[in-house]
């Protein structure tokens, strides 16, 4: 009995905290269908009186959102790729190699994650503008990849440690040669590892804002979350509130997908690297 009670209570529990989660998703859909005349009304409502596409018409004949949705695909995609990479050559010296320092490298990558990005802005900022890669791709990829490296490396690394070594070193056995070994036999095996932290490293890229909106003057590499900042109505007296709703539940329905997919693998990949590295 005192069992069911407490499973009751945990319950309505999770039903509030999703609830408390959910509303700001459920605000931003509903003001991305109402029409933008609703803010003169002055008869606030959460649901819209009448649904309209005109906002997402609006958000995708804005040539600013049409360029920013290209550099945040090409932006991410590349620095997730490169991250990938390098953190499981990484990962597995990592987990395979007995060397010096081991553990202090673990522990610089993840305190080089955690270090505040607001502390780079200001360095980067002249640094890039010298190196004539100020408002460029190749700009913002770099500071991503300073940040999402270390998380790549420090999850894959607790992947690699579940890998049983012996079918490496079976392969060896048998006449395969280390390189070999490690892509017939340890990549394959760690595959999941490596998925999930791409996932990861994606959702990083596609969501930061300070250095999109720091390294950047144009829309030649200004990402989404920089852009929609710029949003304006079509005129002065009209609100552009719900053109850059509109323009928010276009860039978050790919992370909803993926999260609602692949949420396991997620879950054990945060899991992994929080207590086993």
């Amino acid at each position: 009995m005192a069992g069911q009670r407490t499973s009751n209570w945990w319950t309505v529990w999770g039903l509030v905290i999703l609830a408390w989660a959910a509303f700001p998703l459920l605000w931003m859909t509903s003001l991305a269908f109402k029409s933008p005349d609703t803010f003169r009304t002055g008869e606030p409502s959460f649901l819209p009186k009448e649904w309209t596409w005109d906002n997402f018409e609006s958000a995708f004949d804005n040539e600013l959102f049409t360029a920013a949705l290209r550099n945040s695909f090409g932006i991410a995609i590349i620095a997730t790729v490169l991250s990938v990479i390098v953190a499981m050559f990484a990962a597995y010296a990592i987990a395979r190699l007995e060397f010096p320092g081991k553990k202090l490298l673990l522990s610089m990558a993840l305190a080089i994650a955690m270090f505040p990005q607001a502390a780079l802005v200001g360095p980067l900022f002249n640094m890039w503008r010298g190196l004539g890669i100020y408002d460029t791709w190749v700009g913002l990829i770099i500071p991503y990849l300073t940040f999402a490296l270390p998380l790549s490396i420090w999850t894959m690394s607790a992947f690699f440690r579940q890998i049983p070594w012996e079918m490496e070193q079976a392969a060896q056995v048998d006449g395969a040669t280390a390189w070999q070994a490690f892509r017939r036999v340890i990549v394959p095996l760690a595959a999941p590892g490596v998925f999930t932290t791409a996932i990861l490293t994606f959702f990083f890229c596609w969501n930061e804002f300070l250095f999109a909106i720091s390294l950047t003057s144009t829309d030649r590499a200004r990402t989404v979350p920089a852009a929609l900042s710029f949003f304006t109505g079509q005129s002065q007296f009209q609100s552009p509130v719900t053109a850059v709703m509109a323009a928010s539940v276009v860039v978050t329905i790919p992370i909803v997908i993926l999260v609602l997919v692949f949420q396991r693998r997620i879950v054990a990949g945060l899991t992994a690297g929080a207590v086993k590295g």
